[in-house]
């Protein structure tokens, strides 16, 4: 089994490009270092906004830049799916908005492989 991921990367992305706490947090537009020592120490989650301006900053997708986040969130979804499969399937007639909706669910929980995908 593969070692789980961080929450996420964004110390790592940071230093890598000799950027300091502050120098993130004027880019992100926030006014201390504070908040973004508060991101990568796990202790405070950013909105969409902040998670788009990382993405921007970084030039890193989002999932990547929060990765055990992002396979948190993926693993509760498919369980939820699974369930919504579970329900549905059991109906005794199916009709094409059902089957539609099974046709996504299916895709959520069975996800195509590909050669760079780590699922």
């Amino acid at each position: 089994m593969p070692n789980p991921r961080l929450q996420n990367y964004l110390r790592t992305y940071r230093k890598r490009y000799a950027l300091s706490q502050e120098d993130v947090a004027i880019l992100l537009g926030a006014k201390s270092g504070t908040k973004v020592s508060r991101y990568e120490s796990f202790t405070r989650t950013p909105g969409p906004f902040t998670t788009f301006a990382f993405q921007i900053i970084f030039d890193q997708p989002a999932s990547e830049l929060f990765a055990g986040t992002y396979d948190e969130v993926r693993q509760q979804i498919r369980r939820r799916a699974r369930s919504m499969m579970k329900k549905l399937e059991a109906q005794e007639h199916l009709g094409k908005k059902t089957l539609r909706k099974l046709e996504l669910l299916r895709a959520i929980v069975e996800p195509r492989q590909t050669s760079s995908s780590s699922t």
